[in-house]
């Protein structure tokens, strides 16, 4: 145990998010593969990162948003299922490479380290019964863990603002689907993108949050001035606190120039045997339609070579660890620098927050989990400069913080807005603005029935979904846009359909049926949500 006191704190923060993205009508999906590979390249690498270091003794402290959608979908049964075969599949396949390649030694060598891999990925898969969320869940209850939520489908919060119900939903059905899954209601909440505008904070304060994450600039540019900038968080006039992102050591990490992921001795992530194999011998490993894809196998590290592909060096995992051992080292001495001459200046213990995307660690960065591991174990018994923290317990620790008016800003291009309302994205809009409108409307109605209750709670599962930032997000990257556009659409018309129907007072049970079936998220949402209006919610209405 440590018995020195400590000068301040590390906050680690990860924000593990993926959009809702389930398809029982077909038979496959591409984008499906996006849980999958975060399973198993980031999710479950964590969670045997955290037994590592319980079963050591290391009490080691770490902050991760789960968010609705990724919960949803870690706990769906079909998807369950589907990774399931998915994960057999890469069984299958190394086994393979491992019998083709007895005499190619290193590859033979790397085939032998992916299939270990992937048996550790299943006996943590089964020891589980294929809920990670119960693994999660168990880091929690050990205080380990801190578990934030989001928006319920990560909302863009300020282009809703014009319409506080859209906001409030956002927040409110987030909250609600939190306490369902942990049993207890969220302290913290991840904002969707850390997108903050102005009189957020009040529904963050009703919906009984403690404090949220925001970007560093946010802060640095509130008023009055915070007095220690990003190193202590602020109080909104709500009560609701703000933890400002830390510049310096999430540049260590994410800067593409001087990041840790980017070192010649990691895993390369562009090179796959799903694109360089022999077509044929691949074949039954990559898309029914004979398209190549990703496996997640890969044997080359990034090497000394400028965007050159073809001229990449075998990988090696050995110094690969190596290599992130030594970055971890680097990362915790750092912060003893940082957190040293900031005590020096500061009547109260600084705190360094330094949040990232947790498929950071493990599918874009393979090693990070191996230095997350490193650093854990580094901070506990090589320094007592710093301490790890959970944001919740660094304010009930320092209950005394300033009290500022924050700036509106994102973590995103440019730090605000651009990165989600722009010429590739702006078109959609207009048509949530739309349909925000209508379900405000329907949200003052009472149903008659049983099914015209179910239109309506449908109807705001589909605005839900169709609000997600990841379909802008990914407009604007150009990546996958058709799938982003098919879904955009593909929501706001199954949300048409239903207002219509319920208009009209023809409800069609077989298409409600079929899309409750398709989009089950949030099975107890309550459609009144919507009924929010300023600090008080509506009253009740009788269809015109």
């Amino acid at each position: 145990m440590k018995t020195i006191m400590a000068l301040g704190y590390v906050a680690l923060v990860l924000h593990a998010h993926l959009p809702f993205v389930r398809h029982p009508e077909r038979d496959y999906v591409l984008e499906e593969e996006w849980l999958y590979e975060a399973i198993t390249e980031t999710y479950i690498p964590l969670l045997r990162v955290f037994e590592g270091l319980q079963r050591d003794g290391i009490d080691f402290k770490i902050t991760m948003s789960l968010t609705p959608p990724l919960v949803s979908m870690l706990r769906d049964p079909l998807l369950q299922e589907r990774y399931h075969e998915h994960l057999g599949k890469l069984e299958e396949l190394t086994l393979k490479e491992i019998e083709n390649n007895q005499h190619n030694g290193h590859v033979r060598y790397l085939a032998e380290f992916y299939y270990q891999e992937f048996t550790q990925i299943r006996q943590t898969w089964a020891k589980y019964n294929g809920d990670l969320i119960v693994g999660f869940q168990q880091f929690l209850e050990s205080n380990n863990l801190e578990i934030m939520t989001s928006g319920a489908t990560h909302g863009y919060l300020p282009l809703m603002k014009m319409y506080p119900q859209a906001v409030w939903s956002q927040i409110k059905v987030a909250c609600d689907h939190y306490n369902e899954t942990f049993g207890r209601p969220p302290k913290g909440i991840w904002l969707p993108e850390c997108a903050y505008y102005e009189g957020l904070e009040k529904m963050l304060a009703k919906a009984g949050l403690r404090y949220f994450i925001i970007d560093g600039h946010g802060i640095l540019y509130a008023h009055p001035r915070p007095r220690y900038g990003t190193y202590a968080p602020v109080f909104t006039e709500t009560g609701v606190a703000a933890f400002g992102r830390d510049h310096e050591s999430s540049s260590q990490v994410w800067s593409s120039k001087m990041g840790y992921p980017g070192d010649p001795e990691y895993r390369e992530f562009y090179k796959d045997l799903g694109w360089e194999a022999d077509y044929d011998y691949i074949k039954p490993y990559i898309m029914p339609n004979g398209q190549r894809k990703n496996t997640g196998i890969k044997y080359h590290k990034i090497t000394n070579t400028q965007g050159n592909m073809g001229n990449k060096e075998f990988y090696d995992p050995y110094w690969a660890r190596e290599k992130a051992a030594e970055h971890a080292g680097n990362f915790m001495y750092n912060r003893e620098q940082q957190i040293s001459h900031l005590a020096n200046m500061m009547q109260r213990p600084p705190v360094v927050v330094a949040p990232y995307d947790a498929e950071l660690f493990g599918h874009w960065w393979y090693e990070g989990p191996w230095f997350l591991d490193y650093l854990f174990r580094k901070t506990w018994y090589d320094q007592s400069t710093f301490d790890m923290v959970h944001l919740a317990d660094y304010l009930r620790h320092n209950p005394t913080q300033q009290l500022c008016r924050l700036s509106q800003s994102s973590w995103g291009y440019k730090g605000f807005h651009e990165f989600w309302l722009n010429d590739s994205n702006t078109w959609i809009y207009p048509h949530l603005h739309a349909a925000t409108e209508r379900m405000i409307d329907l949200s003052n109605l009472e149903p008659a029935d049983e099914l015209e209750e179910r239109a309506l709670n449908q109807a705001a599962r589909e605005l839900l979904l169709a609000q997600s930032s990841d379909w802008a997000f990914i407009m604007r990257t150009g990546t996958m846009v058709p799938y982003a556009v098919e879904r955009t659409k593909t929501h706001l018309l199954r949300f048409n359909q239903i207002y219509d129907d319920f208009q009209l007072g023809t409800i069609n049970a077989n298409f409600l049926d079929s899309i409750e079936a398709i989009d089950n998220i949030f099975p107890n949402i309550d459609y009144r949500v919507y009924r929010f209006s300023g600090n008080r919610e509506q009253g009740t209405g009788n269809r015109k």
